[in-house]
């Protein structure tokens, strides 16, 4: 089994793709209007509108209603990214800081409040894990 994606379900798809472009750098795929994916060599991000809930069973998925899940992106230099994402991201949750596990993480809101984490290993074990 491969884990390869993960699917935010919003009122607004071009304005989250839009958001996620910007803030990855990474251009989407759009299969029709209610369903683009962002791409990266080890998993995809796709986002789809309420439209295709029903498709799967009515009422399984809510936009804009996530506390629960991080959406986290492996970047080179995340007090570079953070830097650049000032001024276009208005919901920083914390600047780049080390954790206990080796990572330097920088997190924010989405525009639907989803939470993501920009992180960049920075001691040799976390820099082991991560060695692509």
């Amino acid at each position: 089994m491969n884990f390869v994606s993960i699917r935010i379900i919003t009122g607004d798809v071009a304005r989250l793709v839009d958001f996620y472009e910007r803030a990855t750098g990474v251009r989407a795929s759009w299969s029709t209007e209610n369903f683009a994916e962002l791409r990266t060599a080890s998993a995809t991000l796709a986002i789809a509108g309420t439209s295709t809930v029903p498709l799967f069973a009515p009422g399984s998925a809510r936009p804009a209603d996530n506390r629960s899940v991080v959406v986290e992106f492996l970047v080179d230099d995340v007090d570079s990214i953070f830097q650049n994402l000032t001024g276009f991201v208005a919901d920083f949750v914390n600047e780049p800081t080390t954790m206990p596990w080796g990572n330097r993480s920088l997190l924010f809101r989405d525009p639907d409040g989803n939470l993501v984490n920009f992180f960049t290993p920075v001691t040799p074990a976390a820099i082991e894990k991560f060695a692509r």
